[in-house]
């Protein structure tokens, strides 16, 4: 499968975004998909994920109220939904999908988009 990210961009701190990730092939409802991001000089860090059927999500804790992560399997894509944004929100934002369990390692994801940029200004 091939996983496109989009929807990063500039913002002020407390707006939103939503990043979107298309999917190509038929086989994306049989994926679990996570989002993770990496800033500057930091690793690449979990920052939610969804189940198959959507109807399990996990976040990373810095994440919890502020992102809510969806799927769309008619579209083929997962979304991030962003809000009260921060400066330390600021990296490239990579959707991963995986064919086993939901989990926050990276590892566990088989293939990965190339990343979007979120750049929060404050």
């Amino acid at each position: 499968v091939q996983l496109q990210a989009s929807g990063g961009g500039l913002v002020q701190a407390g707006s939103s975004l939503r990043l979107s990730c298309a999917a190509s092939g038929r086989t994306f409802s049989s994926y679990v998909m996570g989002w993770f991001r990496q800033a500057p000089g930091k690793e690449r860090e979990f920052v939610a994920g969804i189940s198959r059927s959507g109807g399990t999500t996990n976040y990373a804790d810095s994440m919890k109220g502020r992102f809510t992560v969806s799927r769309d399997n008619a579209k083929n894509t997962v979304y991030l939904e962003m809000n009260s944004l921060k400066p330390e929100d600021t990296a490239v934002y990579y959707c991963a999908a995986g064919s086993g369990m939901l989990t926050t390692y990276g590892i566990d994801y088989d293939y990965w988009g190339e990343g979007t940029q979120v750049t929060v200004s404050s």
